[in-house]
């Protein structure tokens, strides 16, 4: 080979086949591999034909095909193939070299990768991608993070791939060192799982205690699309409830209700605990798609166990601008859960992260890309420093006008059976984040009772801690 490449990348399923388009139509010369021989012949003939794509047939014609410092994206499976293709790599490559990984890693394997590397005179930036294969092709959202000193090699080739806002900014950016960018990646997938799960529960009212149609669902997805709700999952919604099977029936009511997913929701809730965050809205809802999983059980359940007949009385129009703006509410709580989540991360790496320009890199390309976005970039523009979205004036004000039917909502649904965990979850983050003296005193003199753990006074200085003998307080 002769003509030499700006960028490679290893891996030809969807995402990586679709970004290596992505990449030739934005100017860059790509060199492509996969182990799969069955890939590559299929990206050859099909998707790369004609490309100017510099298609390599082994792992040294591949490395051959760079122009030095190679830069090389590693779109594959997460966990032990990367470590696998790492240790492959390394013997190929120079000093200064950069491997980046596209995949949704675990962001401690990340962390661990990128010393790894860089005690052996390579470079890793951890690339959290998000767009899906649309993305991938027509421009995704990209946080990226790891060695600072690979970022000046690879900005130019990641924001060319990037999304754009409306504004024209790149929906890429460095995110931190080591670590970040995938931990960014994962809170993003886990305010994902936050978001459709809201719309889900939104739809479930509809449908079980309004007894709306289909058609009826998305059209009212459709006009909630024109307002503060806009979004792509919103929008999205609206489609796939309008779409028929062959035989003209709805083809989400013959969809098993059982969801998938790969993993990055229950990263995102393990994280928060060991960052003591409440997550509790996200941990909702990927224990829904846990509950979602226990099909057979449940179908058992539902002929034993018992619950009140969903039966809606009253304004069946106001109802249903009171659930959009009950989804508004819920998805501000989401938003502040995950942000708080990145925000204690920050402070436990030493990342120093950039919150609106989180916001701002997800304003295009990626799952959750809304018109939302733009409020939060604001906030964190005007307070970087904002210790919780709910602080900021103007979702302040905005939830405290959304409270009354909020909570109507919450209790429709609890009252009629209707099942609504995350709903119902922000309304109590709210409620509890809201309270300035909650019955934690009880709990701590219990642990203190049972376990001789102390306590803290309120008369006292916070730091000096307390024992009772409480049986002989008892006597």
């Amino acid at each position: 080979m002769n003509k030499q490449a700006d960028v490679g990348l290893i891996g030809l399923a969807v995402m990586g086949g679709n970004l290596a388009l992505n990449m030739e139509r934005n100017g860059l010369t790509a060199a492509v591999y996969s182990w799969s021989n069955e890939e590559i012949k299929r990206f050859a003939n099909g998707l790369g034909n004609g490309k100017n794509i510099i298609i390599a047939h082994s792992i040294e014609e591949f490395i051959a095909a760079l122009k030095p410092p190679r830069k090389i994206m590693l779109m594959i499976k997460a966990g032990k193939p990367v470590d696998d293709v790492i240790e492959t790599l390394i013997p190929l490559l120079a000093k200064g070299d950069v491997i980046i990984d596209g995949g949704n890693s675990n962001f401690h394997d990340t962390i661990r990768r990128n010393k790894y590397l860089e005690e052996k005179g390579l470079l890793f930036i951890g690339a959290g991608v998000s767009g899906g294969g649309e993305g991938a092709l027509k421009g995704a959202s990209i946080m990226a993070g790891g060695s600072k000193a690979a970022w000046p090699l690879v900005e130019p080739i990641l924001k060319k791939i990037a999304a754009k806002t409306d504004d024209g900014l790149s929906c890429c950016d460095w995110i931190g060192e080591n670590g970040a960018g995938h931990f960014v990646k994962m809170s993003h997938n886990g305010i994902e799982y936050g978001d459709m799960q809201l719309i889900s529960e939104a739809y479930l009212i509809m449908r079980d205690l309004l007894k709306m149609s289909a058609d009826e669902m998305s059209a009212t997805f459709a006009e909630w699309n024109k307002g503060e709700l806009n979004s792509y999952l919103i929008e999205i919604t609206s489609y796939i409830l309008a779409v028929k099977d062959d035989d003209g029936e709805y083809l989400t009511d013959k969809i098993l209700d059982t969801a998938g997913q790969k993993g990055t929701g229950k990263w995102a809730a393990a994280a928060a605990l060991d960052l003591s965050v409440p997550l509790t809205l996200i941990s909702e809802a990927v224990y829904g798609r846990f509950l979602s999983a226990m099909k057979n059980e449940r179908v058992e359940a539902s002929k034993i166990l018992r619950g009140p007949e969903p039966k809606f009385e009253g304004d069946k129009t106001a109802f249903i601008d009171d659930v959009r703006r009950a989804l508004y509410a819920s998805k501000i709580i989401a938003y502040a859960q995950g942000f708080a989540h990145m925000s204690a991360a920050s402070v436990e790496y030493k990342w120093n992260l950039n919150f609106g320009s989180i916001a701002s890199i997800w304003r295009g390309g990626c799952i959750i890309r809304s018109e939302f976005l733009n409020k939060i970039k604001e906030a964190y523009d005007d307070n970087p420093s904002l210790s919780n979205l709910l602080l900021a004036p103007f979702f302040n004000e905005k939830i405290e006008g959304l409270q009354t039917l909020w909570r109507r909502v919450a209790a429709a649904s609890a009252l009629n059976g209707i099942w609504t965990p995350a709903i119902s979850s922000a309304l109590s983050y709210y409620d509890g984040f809201r309270t300035e003296r909650l019955p934690a005193n009880l709990l701590q003199a219990q642990r203190d009772y049972f376990g001789a753990h102390t306590y803290e006074r309120i008369d006292k200085p916070r730091g000096e801690f307390f024992h009772t003998d409480w049986s002989g307080k008892n006597e």
